[in-house]
Protein backbone atom coordinates (compact mmCIF):
# COMPACT_ATOMS: atom_id res chain seq x y z
CA UNK A 1 0.00 0.00 0.00
CA UNK A 2 1.47 3.67 -1.22
CA UNK A 3 1.42 6.00 1.40
CA UNK A 4 -1.56 8.17 -0.01
CA UNK A 5 -3.58 5.39 0.31
CA UNK A 6 -2.29 4.68 4.32
CA UNK A 7 -3.10 8.49 4.81
CA UNK A 8 -6.48 7.95 3.42
CA UNK A 9 -7.10 5.14 5.54
CA UNK A 10 -5.65 6.40 8.39
CA UNK A 11 -7.63 9.62 8.45
CA UNK A 12 -10.77 7.72 7.92
CA UNK A 13 -10.35 5.58 10.50
CA UNK A 14 -10.65 8.51 12.89
CA UNK A 15 -13.84 10.04 10.71
CA UNK A 16 -12.04 13.13 10.37
CA UNK A 17 -12.03 15.38 7.08
CA UNK A 18 -8.85 16.73 5.51
CA UNK A 19 -9.76 19.93 6.81
CA UNK A 20 -9.82 18.12 10.00
CA UNK A 21 -6.64 16.40 9.90
CA UNK A 22 -4.96 19.57 8.27
CA UNK A 23 -5.40 21.52 11.46
CA UNK A 24 -4.05 18.87 13.77
CA UNK A 25 -1.25 18.63 12.17
CA UNK A 26 -0.78 22.56 11.65
CA UNK A 27 -0.72 22.26 8.03
CA UNK A 28 -3.13 23.30 5.10
CA UNK A 29 -6.04 21.49 3.65
CA UNK A 30 -3.86 21.24 0.52
CA UNK A 31 -0.99 19.60 1.68
CA UNK A 32 -3.18 16.73 2.93
CA UNK A 33 -5.11 16.67 -0.10
CA UNK A 34 -1.93 16.51 -2.64
CA UNK A 35 -0.25 13.84 -0.14
CA UNK A 36 -3.40 12.01 -0.14
CA UNK A 37 -3.78 12.35 -3.61
CA UNK A 38 -0.19 11.03 -4.39
CA UNK A 39 1.49 14.58 -5.60
CA UNK A 40 3.68 14.70 -3.14
CA UNK A 41 5.19 13.78 0.29
CA UNK A 42 5.05 15.56 3.83
CA UNK A 43 8.32 16.86 5.20
CA UNK A 44 10.42 14.81 7.82
CA UNK A 45 8.58 17.55 10.55
CA UNK A 46 5.20 16.46 9.22
CA UNK A 47 5.82 12.64 9.13
CA UNK A 48 6.75 12.84 13.04
CA UNK A 49 3.42 14.64 13.22
CA UNK A 50 1.84 12.10 11.38
CA UNK A 51 3.50 9.54 13.38
CA UNK A 52 2.86 10.50 16.74
CA UNK A 53 -0.93 11.88 15.84
CA UNK A 54 -1.99 7.87 14.77
CA UNK A 55 0.78 6.55 16.96
CA UNK A 56 2.35 4.25 13.77
CA UNK A 57 5.39 4.37 13.25
CA UNK A 58 7.58 6.14 10.57
CA UNK A 59 8.61 3.05 8.78
CA UNK A 60 4.86 1.57 8.73
CA UNK A 61 4.25 5.04 6.35
CA UNK A 62 7.38 4.99 4.49
CA UNK A 63 9.41 2.58 2.41
CA UNK A 64 13.37 3.61 2.87
CA UNK A 65 13.82 4.79 -0.38
CA UNK A 66 10.82 6.96 -0.37
CA UNK A 67 12.10 8.29 3.33
CA UNK A 68 15.66 9.12 1.93
CA UNK A 69 13.71 10.42 -1.32
CA UNK A 70 12.28 13.25 0.99
CA UNK A 71 15.18 13.95 3.08
CA UNK A 72 17.22 14.25 0.28
CA UNK A 73 14.01 16.48 -1.83
CA UNK A 74 14.30 18.44 1.78
CA UNK A 75 18.16 18.86 1.87
CA UNK A 76 18.17 20.30 -1.41
CA UNK A 77 15.19 22.81 -0.75
CA UNK A 78 16.81 24.37 2.52
CA UNK A 79 19.77 24.85 0.24
CA UNK A 80 17.86 26.70 -2.06
CA UNK A 81 16.01 28.73 0.60
CA UNK A 82 19.69 29.33 2.24
CA UNK A 83 20.78 30.45 -0.84
CA UNK A 84 17.98 32.90 -1.83
CA UNK A 85 18.04 34.65 1.54
CA UNK A 86 21.86 34.86 0.99
CA UNK A 87 21.11 36.41 -2.23
CA UNK A 88 18.74 39.21 -1.10
CA UNK A 89 21.37 39.82 2.20
CA UNK A 90 23.91 40.65 -0.98
CA UNK A 91 21.48 42.78 -2.45
CA UNK A 92 20.49 44.75 0.42
CA UNK A 93 24.46 45.44 1.10
CA UNK A 94 24.78 47.53 -1.80
CA UNK A 95 23.41 50.49 0.19
CA UNK A 96 27.54 50.29 1.35
CA UNK A 97 27.66 51.53 -2.67
CA UNK A 98 26.15 54.95 -0.95
CA UNK A 99 27.40 55.38 1.87
CA UNK A 100 31.71 54.24 1.81
CA UNK A 101 33.55 56.53 0.57
CA UNK A 102 34.16 54.51 -2.89
CA UNK A 103 34.00 58.07 -5.53
CA UNK A 104 37.03 60.60 -6.47
CA UNK A 105 36.49 63.91 -5.83
CA UNK A 106 39.16 66.80 -6.24
CA UNK A 107 39.76 69.20 -3.60
CA UNK A 108 42.57 71.83 -3.16
CA UNK A 109 44.64 70.02 -6.22
CA UNK A 110 44.42 66.31 -4.05
CA UNK A 111 42.33 63.44 -4.71
CA UNK A 112 40.03 62.26 -1.95
CA UNK A 113 37.38 59.81 -1.79
CA UNK A 114 33.86 60.68 -0.79
CA UNK A 115 30.42 58.55 -0.73
CA UNK A 116 27.70 58.92 -2.89
CA UNK A 117 25.72 61.79 -1.20
CA UNK A 118 28.94 64.10 -1.37
CA UNK A 119 29.92 63.12 -4.99
CA UNK A 120 29.74 66.04 -7.31
CA UNK A 121 32.81 65.40 -9.58
CA UNK A 122 30.41 63.19 -12.20
CA UNK A 123 27.45 64.62 -14.46
CA UNK A 124 24.10 64.61 -12.65
CA UNK A 125 22.85 62.10 -14.69
CA UNK A 126 25.48 59.21 -14.15
CA UNK A 127 24.77 60.66 -10.32
CA UNK A 128 20.97 59.83 -10.54
CA UNK A 129 21.62 56.48 -12.01
CA UNK A 130 23.82 55.39 -9.58
CA UNK A 131 21.39 56.27 -6.68
CA UNK A 132 18.30 54.61 -8.76
CA UNK A 133 20.80 51.24 -9.28
CA UNK A 134 21.56 51.03 -5.52
CA UNK A 135 18.42 51.54 -4.49
CA UNK A 136 16.39 49.33 -6.58
CA UNK A 137 19.12 46.44 -5.57
CA UNK A 138 18.80 47.09 -1.89
CA UNK A 139 14.68 47.12 -2.68
CA UNK A 140 15.34 43.60 -4.71
CA UNK A 141 17.08 42.31 -1.67
CA UNK A 142 14.22 43.02 0.41
CA UNK A 143 11.64 41.78 -1.64
CA UNK A 144 13.66 38.66 -2.60
CA UNK A 145 13.76 38.08 1.19
CA UNK A 146 10.32 38.51 2.09
CA UNK A 147 9.31 36.00 -0.88
CA UNK A 148 11.45 33.64 0.39
CA UNK A 149 10.44 34.01 3.88
CA UNK A 150 6.76 33.71 3.47
CA UNK A 151 7.84 30.67 0.68
CA UNK A 152 6.35 31.81 -2.50
CA UNK A 153 8.27 30.32 -5.50
CA UNK A 154 6.39 32.33 -8.36
CA UNK A 155 8.25 35.50 -7.83
CA UNK A 156 11.40 33.92 -7.02
CA UNK A 157 13.14 33.46 -10.33
CA UNK A 158 12.01 37.00 -11.57
CA UNK A 159 13.66 38.66 -8.86
CA UNK A 160 16.60 37.12 -9.04
CA UNK A 161 17.17 37.57 -12.36
CA UNK A 162 15.94 41.30 -12.36
CA UNK A 163 18.53 41.88 -9.65
CA UNK A 164 21.43 39.76 -11.52
CA UNK A 165 20.59 41.65 -14.47
CA UNK A 166 20.88 45.46 -12.59
CA UNK A 167 23.89 44.12 -10.61
CA UNK A 168 25.68 43.65 -14.50
CA UNK A 169 24.31 46.59 -15.73
CA UNK A 170 26.15 48.62 -12.94
CA UNK A 171 29.34 47.05 -12.89
CA UNK A 172 29.15 48.12 -17.10
CA UNK A 173 27.89 51.66 -15.89
CA UNK A 174 30.90 52.31 -13.15
CA UNK A 175 33.30 50.66 -15.70
CA UNK A 176 32.97 52.98 -18.52
CA UNK A 177 32.42 55.79 -16.06
CA UNK A 178 36.06 54.98 -14.78
CA UNK A 179 35.14 54.61 -11.08
CA UNK A 180 37.67 52.03 -9.82
CA UNK A 181 36.82 51.74 -6.20
CA UNK A 182 33.09 51.73 -7.10
CA UNK A 183 33.83 48.84 -9.53
CA UNK A 184 35.80 46.70 -7.85
CA UNK A 185 32.81 46.88 -4.60
CA UNK A 186 29.55 46.00 -7.12
CA UNK A 187 31.94 43.33 -8.99
CA UNK A 188 32.75 41.82 -5.69
CA UNK A 189 29.00 41.56 -4.60
CA UNK A 190 28.01 40.61 -8.26
CA UNK A 191 30.16 37.52 -8.34
CA UNK A 192 28.99 36.56 -4.65
CA UNK A 193 25.85 36.72 -5.96
CA UNK A 194 26.29 34.51 -9.26
CA UNK A 195 28.21 32.15 -6.70
CA UNK A 196 24.81 31.72 -4.65
CA UNK A 197 22.77 31.58 -8.07
CA UNK A 198 24.57 28.65 -9.21
CA UNK A 199 24.59 26.75 -5.93
CA UNK A 200 21.09 27.20 -5.96
CA UNK A 201 20.92 26.22 -9.86
CA UNK A 202 23.01 22.79 -8.49
CA UNK A 203 20.90 22.15 -5.55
Amino acid sequence: MEFNEKLQQLRKSRGLTQEELAEALFVSRTAVSKWESGRGYPSIDSLKEISKFFSVTIDELLSGEQLISIAADENRTNIQRMCDLLCGTVDILSFIMIFLPLYPSEADGYICSVNLTAYTQTAPLYRSIYWAAFILLIAAGIVKLVITCRNIDKAQKTVTYCSIVISVLTVMLLAMAREAYAVTVAFLLLIIKGMLFVKHLKA
